[in-house]
């Protein structure tokens, strides 16, 4: 079954009504599963604190079960999380072919799980930021709980998916410095990114990852990926032009003559950036765009469990 067949859409043409069918599918599947102790109710109420105003206590509840309960309000927030999506060119592979209907890349993938983190966590009464960079950082929107606020951001990230812009480069280093000092209360930091930097400023990327838990703030990073095109290089094994789709340098190879280096080169990144994850208690998830978004909200919620 297909990415558009299995959440019953013919294109990208209703962000929020995805966001809201892969939610609500997830949330079946964890009822189904493992993970049925997760609060999924999402209760509009908590209980009343001696000494309060009674204002906002529900008296139909009290009613029914002789407790006394106060309706929340949505800026009445248990967490802040702060997504962040690298929206660099490299984030548009891998390129629609011209025999496909339902292709999806790296940045429409992000933007899904992102919009679909929204919703979860506007169903959970949480506040929620978004910020976008490619070269440099383009959005800081800050954490808000309202319905307003998700819109908008709902039309961030259509726009993301909708207007593409080619030959963007990276920065992600620059970015993550500038946003750790922007956001100033405690937080869950999302990041979407394929961790492609300008050049070979690893350890510069390291330093702005590290940066974020010296502010305290509690990080997932989600290794955004085509596990099949980008980590196992499985390609046919034929001559090929390859494009770097940021800079536009291109290159013909055959296959097969690269794949091993390829593959040990790739491998290697990815250690490096699990090492460094583990070292500062950095959650590293591989995303793979081909898997869906089970993995992207299961491992929020896991992070969320121990943060609140």
């Amino acid at each position: 079954m297909s990415f558009f067949e299995q959440y019953n859409l013919k294109k990208f043409d209703n962000l929020e009504l995805l966001a809201k069918q892969v939610v609500e599918g997830f949330i079946i599947g964890l009822h189904k599963s493992p993970f049925h102790g997760f609060s999924v109710e999402f209760a509009e109420h908590r209980l009343y604190n001696p000494g309060e105003s009674t204002k906002n206590i529900d008296w139909k509840v009290y009613a029914r079960t002789n407790k006394m309960f106060v309706k929340k309000y949505e800026e009445e927030t248990n967490l802040r999380c702060q997504i962040i999506i690298d929206s660099s060119s490299s984030m548009y592979f891998p390129e629609k072919p011209s025999d496909k209907t339902d292709h999806i890349n790296k940045l429409q993938f992000s933007s899904i799980a992102a919009a679909s983190l929204m919703n979860l966590l506007k169903k959970q009464r949480d506040a929620f930021g978004l910020s976008l960079f490619d070269s440099s950082l383009n959005l800081q929107a800050p954490c808000k709980s309202s319905t307003s606020h998700y819109k908008l951001m709902l039309t961030y990230l259509d726009k993301l998916i909708n207007e593409p812009e080619m030959k963007k480069t990276t920065s992600a280093a620059d970015a993550i410095h500038q946003i750790a000092d922007a956001i100033h209360k405690r937080s869950l930091v999302v990041i979407f990114s394929d961790m492609f930097d300008k050049g070979d400023n690893q350890e510069g990327l390291f330093a702005a990852l590290q940066h974020l838990k010296h502010n305290k703030h509690e990080v997932i990073l989600f290794d955004v990926v085509d596990k099949k095109l980008e980590v196992e290089f499985e390609f046919e094994n034929r001559p090929y032009l390859f494009v770097d789709m940021e800079s536009g340098e291109e290159i013909r190879l055959q296959s097969n003559e690269v794949k091993e280096l390829y593959q040990n080169k790739i491998a290697g990144m990815k250690e490096d950036l699990k090492q460094k994850c583990l070292q500062y208690k950095i959650d590293y998830v591989e995303a793979d765009i081909n898997v869906g978004y089970t993995q992207i909200l299961q491992n929020y919620l896991v992070k969320r469990s121990k943060m609140i």
